[in-house]
């Protein structure tokens, strides 16, 4: 069942920190505990042509292999400051990802204001 176009963006707003990843060789990279290691590749990326409804299936069944990833947060932020501009990453797809990325700028402009705004009323 396809769910209400506004759910997946809520996806968006998971917080960036979830519970700590196990312990793992700190050496190695993060990719390499990632479950969709052991999935199909094509559940992650669209094939051309796509129609809408497999798409958006294809992509929930994506999500959920992501829930269960104990490297899901370094999988998004890899996506988020590459961007990847394909695919499912770390729970997100592209458009989700364009969204969280608008989010941080926007963010990040109005904590630069009112910076500004604090040294201006200090000084």
């Amino acid at each position: 069942m396809l769910q209400p176009p506004h759910s997946s963006l809520q996806v968006a707003d998971v917080p960036h920190h979830r519970m700590p990843v196990r312990d793992r060789d700190q050496d190695a990279p993060w990719h390499t505990e990632a479950v969709c290691r052991r999935d199909e590749a094509g559940l992650f990326f669209a094939p051309s042509k796509e129609p809408t409804a497999a798409r958006l299936s294809r992509e929930e069944a994506a999500k959920r292999v992501c829930g269960r990833c104990p490297v899901m947060v370094e999988c998004r932020e890899h996506a988020l400051l590459q961007p990847e501009p394909y695919g499912v990453w770390g729970g997100l797809t592209a458009a989700e990802r364009r969204v969280v990325l608008a989010r941080r700028r926007r963010r990040d402009l109005e904590l630069k204001k009112a910076a500004r705004g604090t040294i201006a009323a200090a000084g």
